[in-house]
């Protein structure tokens, strides 16, 4: 693979040496055959992405729209580096950029990648689904962003941008309909309300389907979703100096909570244990393995599960921001606020088995507000930008475990009629909290031209969270086991500085040194101590990359290239490990990490109506010194980090005499082995996968009207997006993909 990407490189290189020759004498062509520029605002102001000395890809509302995105989910492998997995149906996204993210799913953690939102941080893992719908783009900024987007960004940053009230009226809806009753609906309407001062946009988005699993108990349909979010949006212009943007944004979701498929790892029969005495690959569905309490699933099916639980995660979240540009004489200043609340509660069979082994009960909330100010020049050769940002967010808990209720019967006496047995891990065990965060934070950044077409970029942000902790466990809702109250101010640096030489008017070059951080904070999972509640500390990674972006062949190909290294250090690790008989949440800092890779991109128009995309990424992510309660995971390849991957599509475009076009399109991505957790054990790990996804489209010759085919995951492969053990019980919880599915869609737009 690394030397696919440097011949890769090379050969496009060459080529594009001699297509500039040949530019100069060759007659010109029709500019719709060229590649389109796209604008992104990833240095908080607009700009050609090929300008940007950023590694960025940028998928408009059309690739959205083709490539079928309704959630953060739906971006795994569109963009090389990114993969996204969830455990959960709405809520805990896990995002990673070239290996660096976070596994944990309780909702005091932060993951290394930002997910912003018409330039607001989505701080909640509760709320990150709630604002797929609508979009104009979604821009992913690769490699620490902690100079313009602040902490918590080590990994990197996804922009989502809604479309945004205008003048001129518009609209559009569209209806798809597919497997497993599968229905998406969605809507956007807007125009003036005042000619150039007031405008609107209202927009909507309702999912459903019956699920695309079964639950041999009851013999429901499970992994069932139902969804639906509005956004309705103002446009303020008083003057032509000046915008004000209002948006409220509502999400629910009452979809089923997510149905693991169980695996039992307690062998009962010798033959049946492999070396490390847990039940050996070729004895999973036997029989001859089972759980702690002696159930085993023996159907082969990753879409057959064994639950006595069906429950709903229920998810509520509402946020309301209010944007102000002012320019003031060469300069611009911007104000953001923004207020967001969201509410989780879900019933989960956490065991994925008829027995009452283990079942969960997530009660979370969390409030943010958030103040974001930028002062902005934009001259012809000193760009720069001042900023301050406050944010307060307020994250409760009222979740708990019932663990092995089905065993109560067993120690019910006289003195003891509920049955709970503490020293037998028979308990209903709640961990009640409250956290509290006030993060600050001040920030500029310049970009300056030394001299024509070599660029310097300057930046430094200091950032502060002042974190507090009011933490109990509780067994049976009445008795406290422990307290723990502290607080903690977590602070440090973060910047950049970089070059870029412009080659030519479509080409250049450019290196740069990245520091990002992570803030450092409480574990918000289920603690056995107040020990494991002490804090764990920043996490911190100097990158360094060098890269070019070059528009190609009178601008009918796109290529851009990168390579990276990226030191890091106390790397915030999540894992579930074996403790004392009991399976155990762990969120610690790892010495270090090492990783580096590279990554290709090329996006083609050879002619008029046929596109062409491909992304390659190779990346090499492991830990250094990595010891966690005793156990040593040095030199382990980290979570969800595969070592290759690609993704491609193409699309032509057949005009007919009528006026209709008729527009074929595939997408196929590859990504190589994956591992969940930072175990590297075999068992939790995915072999190498390929996906084929295709469309066919007719557009009417007005092009309002589109419908079409489409298909997703069409070679059926059951692959695996989490792999969560709990070792203390015997059991494995495997979350698969959603199988095959095809469907029919209609758009309407005017």
């Amino acid at each position: 693979m690394r030397s696919v990407l440097i011949g890769t490189g090379a050969l496009a290189l060459m080529w594009s040496s001699a297509a500039n020759a040949q530019t100069e004498t060759e007659p010109q062509e029709d500019a719709t055959a060229r590649l389109e520029s796209i604008v992104v605002t990833a240095q908080k102001r607009a700009e050609n992405v090929q300008d940007v000395p950023i590694a960025i890809t940028a998928l408009s509302s059309a690739a959205l729209e083709k490539q079928r995105v309704a959630n953060v989910t739906s971006l795994d492998n569109l963009v090389p580096g990114l993969r996204i997995a969830a455990a959960d149906a709405a809520a805990n996204p896990k995002i990673f950029i070239r290996g660096a993210g976070l596994n944990d799913f309780n909702p005091t953690s932060s993951s290394g990648v930002g997910l912003y939102a018409d330039g607001v941080y989505i701080g909640s893992p509760l709320a990150q689904y709630a604002s797929f719908f609508d979009l104009d783009r979604v821009e992913v900024l690769r490699g620490p962003q902690g100079t313009l987007y602040g902490r918590n960004t080590t990994g990197g940053a996804i922009n989502v941008i809604a479309k945004r009230p205008t003048f001129t009226p518009e609209g559009y809806a569209s209806v798809e309909y597919g497997s497993f009753n599968a229905l998406e609906a969605n809507f956007g309407i807007g125009g003036p309300i005042v000619s150039d001062k007031l405008a609107f946009r209202l927009a909507g988005q309702y999912v459903e389907d019956d699920g695309f699993s079964t639950n041999s108990v009851t013999g429901n349909d499970v992994n069932d979703a139902k969804r639906y979010a509005i956004r309705g949006s103002l446009l303020y212009t008083p003057d032509d100096k000046t915008d004000v943007l209002f948006t409220l944004n509502t999400f629910a979701n009452r979809g089923g909570a997510v149905q693991p498929k169980s695996r039992q790892l307690f062998p009962v029969d010798a033959a049946a244990a492999g070396a490390d005495g847990v039940c050996s690959t070729a004895y999973y569905r036997s029989g001859l393995c089972t759980d702690a309490v002696g159930f085993a699933d023996t159907n082969p099916d990753p879409y057959t599960v064994t639950s006595n639980v069906e429950g709903e995660d229920k998810v509520d979240f509402w946020s309301a921001a209010l944007s102000i540009d002012r320019e003031i004489g060469d300069l611009t200043l911007t104000s953001i606020t923004a207020y967001q609340d969201v509410e989780r509660d879900t019933h989960e069979n956490t065991d994925s088995s008829p027995l009452q082994m283990i079942e969960a009960f997530y009660k979370n909330t969390q409030e943010q507000f958030s103040q974001e100010l930028r002062l902005a020049s934009d001259s012809e050769q000193l760009k720069w930008v001042l900023g301050a940002y406050y944010m307060h967010d307020t994250t409760t808990s009222d979740s708990a475990y019932d663990i092995l209720r089905m065993l109560r019967p067993y120690f019910i006496t006289a003195e003891n009629p509920t049955g709970v047995s503490p020293e037998n891990s028979v308990i209903y065990l709640g961990y009640p909290y409250t956290q509290k965060t006030d993060t600050y934070a001040v920030f500029g950044q310049a970009d300056y031209e030394l001299s024509p077409g070599l660029h310097l970029t300057a930046g430094l942000r200091w950032s502060a969270d002042e974190k507090s902790m009011d933490y109990s466990s509780v067994a049976e809702s009445v008795l406290t086991i422990f307290s723990y109250d502290a607080s903690k101010t977590f602070s440090d640096w973060s910047g950049k500085i970089g070059l870029k030489y412009d080659l030519t008017d479509t080409t250049n070059v450019f290196a740069s040194y990245s520091r990002g951080y992570k803030s450092g904070g409480f574990f918000g999972g289920n603690a056995g101590s107040p020990a494991e509640l002490q804090p764990y500390a920043n996490e911190t990674v100097d990158a360094y990359e060098i890269g070019s972006k070059s528009d190609l062949l009178d601008n009918r190909l796109r290529m851009n290239l990168s390579g990276f290294y990226y030191d890091y250090q106390d790397i915030q690790a999540y894992s579930t490990v074996e403790r004392n008989g009991l399976t155990v949440q762990v969120l610690d800092n790892a010495a270090s990490a090492e990783m580096y890779g590279a990554e290709a991109e090329f996006v083609a128009r050879p002619m008029r109506n046929l596109d062409l995309s491909l992304g390659l990424a190779w990346l090499h992510a492991e830990y250094g010194d990595y010891n966690s309660l005793g156990d040593d995971y040095s030199g382990n390849q980290m979570p969800q980090s595969p070592e290759f991957s690609v993704t491609s599509r193409a699309a032509y475009t057949i005009d007919l005499d009528s006026g209709f076009q008729i527009t074929p399109s595939v997408d196929v991505s590859y990504r190589s082995k994956v591992y969940f957790d930072s175990t590297m054990r075999e068992r939790l790990s995915d072999p190498e996968l390929w996906l084929v996804g295709a469309e066919l489209s007719i557009m009417s010759p007005s092009g309002k009207i589109e419908g079409g085919l489409w298909g997703r995951n069409l070679t059926d492969e059951a692959y695996l997006t989490s792999a969560n053990p709990i070792d203390s019980l015997g059991v494995d919880l495997l979350t698969y993909s959603r199988p095959r599915s095809v469907g029919v869609f209609l758009r309407y737009r005017y």
